[in-house]
């Protein structure tokens, strides 16, 4: 399985030029909180803090547009072990997974809702298969008819490829995002998942 890098090089063109898209999100007063626009959304949630909603930009509404459903995709994955995983290690890594992610899911969607983004990006190509580290709906149902040490190894595999791709974004935010609590959670995302990656890579070598 390859990852496919069209949705990053996507985020580098729509950076660059301002895709027409964010302009709805910034044409009334800019990209901070407090512009007085007619019609805003009601007050965020407590999820979204006053620095998130301070400043932001593209890169990071589609940061969290993107990790959104990646992260769901490693939860959903995480659940499979409760029932199939056989090694302890893996069982727990899962739940470890799970407990990481869900919260993180949630912030994200307060982000979005403070800046009056969409959850998903619009278009076929970011239907999820696009996203670095993604599984292909064949991958999944794979996974999920696997039990015991067949399942133990392809979660490995598999979740190894997926933070690999959550890595790989989490690097483009750093780069191109500017809202302060995007980039701490995104270099959260990639110390956690690296230490994640390295102890599945040791497990295979015992499995």
């Amino acid at each position: 399985m390859r990852i496919n890098r069209a949705v990053l090089r996507k985020l580098a063109l729509s950076t660059a030029a301002g895709t027409g898209a964010f302009v709805l999100l910034t044409a009334c007063g800019g990209t901070t909180a407090g512009s007085g626009n007619e019609g805003a959304s009601p007050t965020p949630p407590t999820t979204a803090s006053a620095s998130a909603r301070a400043t932001f930009n593209p890169a990071d509404v589609m940061f969290a547009q993107m990790m959104i459903p990646h992260h769901q995709q490693a939860v959903e994955m995480a659940e499979l072990a409760e029932t199939r995983a056989a090694d302890p290690e893996i069982k727990e890594l899962a739940q470890k997974i799970k407990a990481a992610q869900d919260p993180e899911i949630a912030t994200m969607r307060g982000w979005l809702r403070a800046w009056g983004a969409p959850e998903r990006l619009m278009g076929e190509e970011h239907s999820g298969h696009g996203m670095p580290g993604m599984m292909t709906e064949e991958d999944m149902a794979e996974l999920e008819a696997s039990e015991g040490g067949t399942f133990d190894r392809m979660f490995a595999e598999m979740m190894i490829e997926h933070h690999d791709g959550a890595i790989e974004m989490a690097k483009t935010e750093l780069s191109r995002g500017t809202n302060p609590e995007a980039k701490d959670l995104a270099e959260t995302i990639i110390a956690t998942q690296q230490a994640e990656i390295d102890q599945m890579k040791k497990i295979l070598e015992r499995l």
